[in-house]
């Protein structure tokens, strides 16, 4: 079992900040039917990505 390392807490401020990328959405489209969007996490069918276990189809 690996140990907390407590290096890793004192030295927090050295780190960088994290960047994201985050692309703009060209179209703001909702699904239609909004309890299918909600089951599936996100309401805009273009963010629907399926966990298939290799890649996002």
């Amino acid at each position: 079992m690996q140990e907390f390392n407590d290096n890793y807490v004192e030295n927090i401020d050295d780190f960088p900040i994290a960047m994201a990328y985050v692309p703009w959405q060209r179209e703001p489209i909702i699904c239609e039917d909004l309890e299918e969007g909600f089951r599936c996490g996100t309401i805009f069918p273009e963010l629907i990505k399926p966990f298939t276990g290799r890649r996002c189809i």
